[in-house]
């Protein structure tokens, strides 16, 4: 058997052999939190930043109504990251991870897309749909990958 060693023509990567900037996506569900702690822990092996993001939702129709929808979502975002705190806080000195809490507006698709385009992510993280329609319909997770731009995880 002979070995034949060849010189490949080498495209650009980005200088790394993992990611340096991994995205989240959270809601405050618990598949999204799970998909938050998968996150921290490949962030914190890989050295990356974690960039937690919450995409909030546009609802023109809550505003007829009279309902407080940017102050209801901004306090989601506001328990989101006092979570998120507290959850780095009690592991302080023990793991550390660089992260950044980013809010942006819209559908979770197009927010997460936009995300992690702005945020130059390296992978994307996301917790699996919770709602029962989205298996006939597909979830946010089906279209990231489908979009075959950023590997994704699916954290059930």
């Amino acid at each position: 058997m002979t070995e034949q060693h060849s010189q490949h023509s080498h495209q650009f990567e980005r200088g790394t052999d993992g990611p340096k900037v991994i995205v989240v996506g959270v809601d405050g569900s618990d598949s999204s939190l799970r998909a938050a702690a998968y996150a921290g822990g490949l962030a914190r092996r890989q050295h990356a930043l974690l960039a937690v993001v919450y995409v909030q939702p546009v609802i023109a129709g809550g505003a007829a109504f009279g309902a407080p929808v940017a102050d209801t979502t901004g306090e989601i975002a506001e328990n989101l990251v006092a979570q998120i705190r507290e959850a780095a806080e009690h592991t302080k000195g023990i793991f550390d991870v660089r992260w950044e809490f980013h809010t942006f507006t819209g559908d979770p698709y197009n927010g997460l897309v936009k995300a992690a385009d702005q945020l130059k992510a390296d992978a994307v993280v996301v917790g699996a749909s919770e709602q029962a329609g989205h298996r006939i319909v597909g979830s946010v997770a089906v279209r990231l990958v489908k979009a075959g731009r950023w590997p994704v995880t699916v954290v059930p």
